[in-house]
């Protein structure tokens, strides 16, 4: 048997739309398929407006841009998150100020990010861990009463809402991931969701090298020049092209991986009463897109001997992040707001299981063995 971690998904019209977007005569960013992504995640996610970019990274970074951050602003996160998420605003010289993560739902505690506000931190930025979404009403009034911009790091949160708001919509500006381990996918990609207004005519500007080219080519100005600072993050149609396919099926493969983590999650039930593991939390307030699987071992000995009785026989498991604030450029750059005691234990017995379309036909074997190898 040979499970692998993630194997990427093709609806089957990926390939034809890629050869469309040759036939148009357009390979380049902001063609056909990139306007049809664009108003795809404007109607269904409802922000303001949608800009596709060759990575969430590139996401983040242009939302750093945005909040026009100085070097010495703060940026309240959690560390148990990828490195973009601190990159992003490291990059325009601001310090990342890391505070722990809730026990059940592994997203930033939302009761301990005022204790870390100074008259320094500008922007918080909440990470919707593993399609869950973060306790957004406390967050959004945490930053009106402080005067702080909301960047919804939304990498995994595609499909998920909130109070049935979806995530993306709800802080001033978010980010999405199209990466090929994600739920909707480009290979590589990304979307800067922006739900202020005050923000929307920039974003084009810094998207587009900071230039006033799409003022340009509505006819707004006679000519476009180099008016801000910017970078190139447009992606091609190429891309654009393969994640139409996706967007078109995207309810189809929505469905389809909460079926798989439904199976999961009543399989190993009776693990979780016996106290082997402990199984996702999903608030009532929640409704996620199923986009990871993951289980919490009782130690880092229990988790390494798990993955490798898996590996054994074929299963291929990962654990999550090394926390932001252990690591070397952490440590030299940032600083914990806490003892982030919940984000040092979740790192040590996170494992992520197999999850993507087509594991249906090896799920029952890859369960029996899960339920093995935590005995």
């Amino acid at each position: 048997m040979n499970v692998p971690f993630n194997k990427p998904y093709m609806t089957g019209k990926e390939l034809w739309y890629i050869s469309q977007a040759h036939a148009s005569g357009h390979l380049a960013g902001d063609g056909q398929f990139t306007k049809k992504c664009s108003f795809w995640l404007e109607q269904r996610i409802g922000c303001q407006k949608a800009l596709l970019t060759h990575s969430c990274t590139a996401a983040l970074e242009m939302a750093a841009m945005l909040a026009d951050l100085q070097p010495g602003d703060e940026v309240i996160m959690p560390s148990y998150t990828f490195v973009s998420t601190a990159n992003a605003f490291v990059l325009r010289g601001a310090t990342p100020v890391f505070v722990d993560i809730r026990p059940d739902t592994l997203n930033i505690d939302e009761t301990k990010i005022e204790d870390a506000i100074t008259s320094r931190t500008k922007v918080i930025v909440p990470v919707h861990y593993a399609g869950v979404s973060c306790e957004m009403d406390a967050i959004m009034d945490i930053a009106r009463r402080h005067g702080l911009i909301v960047i919804e790091d939304a990498a995994q949160g595609i499909m998920s809402t909130y109070k049935g708001r979806p995530l993306g919509s709800i802080g001033h500006m978010a980010a999405l991931s199209f990466h090929e381990t994600k739920n909707i996918i480009s290979g590589e990609g990304g979307a800067l969701l922006i739900n202020d207004p005050r923000f929307v005519e920039r974003a084009e500007m810094i998207r587009e090298k900071g230039t006033n080219r799409s003022q340009f080519f509505r006819g707004q100005v006679d000519k476009y020049t180099w008016v801000d600072i910017g970078s190139s993050y447009l992606p091609g149609e190429i891309v654009a092209a393969f994640l139409w396919a996706q967007m078109e099926e995207a309810d189809i493969i929505n469905k389809r991986r909460l079926d798989i983590w439904n199976t999961y999650h009543q399989w190993f039930a009776n693990l979780e009463r016996i106290e082997k593991v402990r199984r996702p939390v999903v608030p009532r307030e929640s409704v996620h897109n199923a986009h990871m699987y993951y289980l919490l071992l009782p130690s880092l000995a229990h988790r390494t001997i798990f993955i490798e009785r898996l590996k054994t026989k074929g299963i291929h498991t990962v654990f999550h992040y090394i926390p932001l604030h252990t690591s070397p450029q952490g440590k030299i750059i940032g600083r914990a707001a806490d003892d982030m005691s919940n984000t040092n234990n979740v790192a040590e017995q996170l494992v992520r299981l197999p999850l993507w379309l087509g594991l249906e036909d090896q799920l029952a074997d890859v369960i029996a063995e899960v339920v093995s190898a935590a005995q």
